[in-house]
């Protein structure tokens, strides 16, 4: 999956609202010469997390995604490569290793018979909208699983995801190349031991809103939300790559591995 191709000719650069974000932008604008989006081979995505979540979900939206080589300028970043102005920018994306990962595609129907199609690249998730639990019918493959979960939620996260909002509901973290998601339970009531699964990322997952008008579902979606869920669709989508750039020894795969050792 890591490779290291032809360098790009072309780049573009795209950055957070932020004043650190905005003071790198205007430091980097000056190492050469920035084309629109539209026009690159690759972007260098000032910010953080949610700024290349973000950038990702425009991408896929505008039907045109390039590889995205992150700076963190942000909290986590998870996604992104560490922040330095003294070092050329085009000669680090040129050494970048790539990684491909593919979003989750959704198709959610609401309480009053609309449907909504979107991605989500870390993970899904079903919320409940009151006090009142949620009680949510749960369809792996052509069969279901549990008929009645009754939770504060529940979540299906992708392997780049698996460290995020997944870990902090005690999901497990998966390894990039696994081909696996993770069904991970919030908060469980019934059944009170169940943990979550394990799916190979083949399989199709329904997750069904059990009595919407007593205890309405809100469905999140990376940074889309959604009200008033009666039932979600999610499959792997194979047909699309999300490249991501790391600098050498600094690869997503690695990150989440170093993830699972974390002490402290």
């Amino acid at each position: 999956m890591a490779s290291n191709p032809a360098p790009f000719e072309r780049l573009a650069l795209l950055a957070s609202d932020t004043p650190r974000a905005q003071e790198a932008c205007e430091t980097l604008s000056r190492q050469g010469e920035w084309v629109p989006l539209e026009e690159a081979d690759a972007v260098v995505v000032l910010g953080g997390d949610g700024f290349m979540l973000h950038t990702l979900h425009a991408m896929i939206d505008a039907g045109r995604v390039i590889p995205a080589y992150g700076m963190n300028l942000g909290t986590v970043g998870f996604l992104m490569n560490r922040y330095d102005r003294r070092n050329a920018i085009a000669a680090r994306v040129a050494r970048a290793r790539r990684w491909s990962i593919s979003p989750l595609r959704i198709e959610a129907i609401t309480q009053d018979g609309e449907c909504h199609a979107f991605c989500a690249i870390n993970e899904l998730s079903l919320l409940r909208e009151t006090r009142q639990t949620a009680k949510i019918e749960v369809t792996v493959g052509d069969r279901v699983r549990i008929a009645e979960l009754v939770c504060d939620g529940v979540l299906v996260s992708t392997p780049a995801g698996s460290t995020a909002y997944n870990l902090s509901a005690n999901g497990p973290i998966l390894p990039l190349d696994s081909k696996l998601l993770a069904l991970t339970p919030i908060s469980p009531f019934r059944p009170r031991r169940w943990r979550g699964a394990i799916l190979p990322d083949r399989m199709k997952i329904i997750l069904k809103v059990l009595d919407p008008a007593k205890r309405p579902v809100a469905a999140v979606a990376d940074q889309k939300e959604l009200r008033d869920i009666a039932e979600v669709r999610l499959a792997i989508a194979n047909d699309i790559a999300l490249t991501l750039l790391f600098d050498p020894g600094q690869s997503l795969e690695e990150r989440i591995v170093a993830e699972q050792f974390v002490t402290g």
